[in-house]
């Protein structure tokens, strides 16, 4: 049986959204912000990405009553971007999709920074030419 997040009971019947739903809006809508260069889900996650199947709740936790939810991130950031900035926007955006399209009350979201991307950079070959 599927663990529910929130239910709601209407004259046509009931409604129960799946904790997994709220994690993967919540996924989702932390990648959308500025700074954000992906979600952390430890080994278990980076062993479902070599397998080819994308996890979009990686880096999530839910916790779900019937018209509440709390919600954990954890994140990896872009080197030069403002960490606090990010957090709170991450925080700001995720409240405002999980309770437009869910219809719960998001009573906290937590931001965990677990690392920074620092780009690569590309090896500079002097002295080739470029063939076209």
């Amino acid at each position: 049986m599927t663990e529910t997040a929130g239910e709601g009971r209407s004259k046509y019947g009931t409604v129960k959204i799946s904790n997994e739903v709220v994690a993967i809006i919540s996924g989702l809508a932390a990648t959308e912000v500025q700074g954000v260069t992906s979600m952390s889900g430890g080994l278990t996650g980076d062993i479902t990405e070599m397998l080819g199947m994308k996890n979009l709740s990686k880096g999530v936790k839910v916790e779900v009553g019937e018209k509440e939810a709390a919600i954990d991130l954890f994140i990896i950031v872009d080197y030069g971007s403002k960490i606090s900035e990010v957090a709170t926007n991450v925080q700001k955006n995720v409240k405002d999709k999980v309770e437009t399209m869910t219809g719960l009350k998001v009573v906290e979201v937590n931001v965990n920074v677990q690392g920074v991307n620092i780009p690569k950079e590309e090896p500079v070959i002097e002295n080739e030419q470029r063939v076209k």
